[in-house]
C-alpha cells in the first residue's frame, strides 16, 4: 500500500510539473515570437458575429447571356443585431450580395430571421448601401457542439486519461498557433521552430498519459527516432529534387509579408511533413512500448530475442494500417486540388512532376517511412530497457 501511495504521489508531482512546464513554454513561445509576427493585418474592416432580426428586401437581377446561361444576382437588406465586440447590442443595416459570377452561388443561401451570420464593416461611396456587408453564416457554434460530443467521448471512454487526452491535445493546439504559426509569420528559423514543436508534443504528452516510466522512455525514444528520419529525408529530397516551396498561391502571399527575414518555403515543407507526421509516429511508438511493457510484466521469464521478435510481429500489423492512415489523410486533405490538376493537365507524367504534387507524395512517402523506422527503434529500446541486463545476455 505504501510502494502505491508513493507511486501515486509521483505521478501526481509529475502531471503538476508537466502541466506548469507546458503553460510556462507556450506563455514565454508566445511572448517572444509575437513581437514581429504578420497576424490579423485586416483589422481595418471590423468583423463582427450577428443575428438576423428582420429581412428588409430582395433585389434580384437576371441576365440572359446566352446559349441558355443565365446569371443571377440578388441583394437581401436585413436587419442585425450585434453580438460581440465594442458595439454589441447594437442593430445595424447589412446587405447580403449573391454574386452570380461566383462559382458557388446557388450554394448560398438568402439569409432568414434568425440565422447566425458574420458581418464586415466596409466604407462605400455609395449613400444607398449599408456600411455592413455579410461575410458568412456563423458556423463555429455548431463546431463547439460537436467538440463537446468529441471530448465527452474521450472522458467517457478514457476517464482520467481521457482528462490527460483533452489536456495534451489543448496544449498541443497552443503551441502550434500560439507559438509555431507566429514565429513563422515573424521570420524565425521554420526548421528551429518545427523540431523544438515535435519535441514539445512528443514529450508533453507522453508526460501526462504515462508520466515516468520505462514505458514513456522507450515511446519517446522511438517518436524521436522516428521525426529524425523524417527531418532528414525531408533536407535531404528537398536539395536532391530542387524544391522551391512555391506549391500555391499562398506560397506567394506569404513571400510578401514584411517580415525581419524573409519565409523560407522549403522549411515550410520541412515544418508540414515533420507535424504531419509525428502523431502517427507517436502512436505506433506507443503501441508497441505499451505492448512490449505488458508482454514483459506477464512473462517474467522473457528473453530479449523473443521480445524483439514480437514487437517487430505486432509492429508490422501497425505499420500496415497506419502507413494507409496517413496517405489517405494527405490525399484527402488535398483531394480538389488534384482534381483540378488532373483535369487540366497534359499528361500523367506532367500531373505527377508539379511540384505540388511532388510535395504531396513525398510528404506521404516520408510519414510512412518515419513510420516503418520508428517500429525497429522503438522495439530494440523497449527490449533495452525492459529486459535486465543477465536476459539481455
Amino acid at each position: 500500500m505504501n510502494e502505491k501511495k508513493k507511486f501515486d504521489v509521483k505521478n501526481a508531482i509529475v502531471w503538476v510539473l508537466t502541466v506548469m512546464i507546458s503553460l510556462s513554454i507556450i506563455f514565454m513561445g508566445n511572448k517572444i515570437v509575437m513581437k514581429d509576427a504578420q497576424i490579423f493585418m485586416s483589422a481595418d474592416n471590423e468583423t463582427v458575429r450577428g443575428e438576423v432580426v428582420e429581412v428588409i428586401d430582395s433585389v434580384s437581377d437576371v441576365m440572359d447571356l446566352g446559349n441558355d446561361t443565365v446569371l443571377e444576382n440578388t441583394w437581401v437588406g436585413f436587419k442585425c443585431e450585434i453580438k460581440n465586440g465594442d458595439e454589441a447590442g447594437t442593430v445595424v443595416d447589412a446587405i447580403q450580395t449573391i454574386d452570380g459570377m461566383y462559382a458557388g452561388s446557388q450554394y448560398v443561401r438568402p439569409v432568414e430571421v434568425g440565422d447566425q451570420v458574420m458581418i464586415i464593416s466596409s466604407d462605400n461611396d455609395f449613400s444607398n448601401l449599408p456600411t455592413w456587408q455579410f461575410s458568412d453564416y456563423y458556423r463555429m457554434d455548431k463546431i463547439y457542439i460537436l467538440a463537446g460530443i468529441f471530448f465527452l467521448a474521450i472522458l467517457l471512454i478514457g476517464r482520467w486519461k481521457g482528462v490527460n487526452t483533452i489536456l495534451s491535445l489543448g496544449f498541443t493546439f497552443c503551441f502550434v498557433f500560439l507559438v509555431f504559426v507566429p514565429s513563422v509569420m515573424a521570420g524565425y528559423n521554420a526548421y528551429i521552430w518545427s523540431t523544438i514543436t515535435c519535441i514539445f508534443t512528443i514529450v508533453m504528452t507522453l508526460l501526462l498519459i504515462n508520466s515516468t516510466s520505462k514505458k514513456t522512455l522507450a515511446t519517446i525514444i522511438g517518436c524521436i527516432s522516428g521525426t529524425i528520419i523524417a527531418a532528414a529525408g525531408t533536407v535531404i529530397m528537398s536539395k536532391v529534387m530542387e524544391l522551391t516551396g512555391f506549391v500555391d498561391e499562398h506560397s506567394h502571399y506569404l513571400t510578401m509579408l514584411d517580415t525581419p527575414q524573409p519565409i523560407d518555403l522549403r522549411a515550410i515543407i520541412f515544418a508540414a511533413i515533420i507535424i504531419g507526421a509525428v502523431g502517427a509516429i507517436m502512436d505506433v511508438a506507443m503501441d508497441i512500448s505499451s505492448s512490449l511493457y505488458e508482454l514483459s510484466e506477464h512473462v517474467p521469464d522473457i528473453t530479449f530475442g523473443r521480445l524483439c521478435k514480437s514487437g517487430m510481429a505486432i509492429g508490422r500489423d501497425i505499420m500496415g494500417t497506419m502507413a494507409n492512415t496517413l496517405v489517405l489523410a494527405y490525399i484527402g486533405s488535398s483531394l480538389s486540388c488534384i482534381m483540378i490538376l488532373l483535369t487540366y493537365a497534359a499528361s500523367m507524367m506532367d500531373l505527377l512532376n508539379r511540384e505540388v504534387i511532388i510535395v504531396e507524395l513525398l510528404t506521404a512517402i516520408l510519414g510512412s517511412l518515419a513510420i516503418l523506422m520508428t517500429v525497429p527503434c522503438t522495439v530494440v529500446t523497449c527490449g533495452i530497457l525492459y529486459i535486465g541486463r543477465k536476459k539481455r545476455r
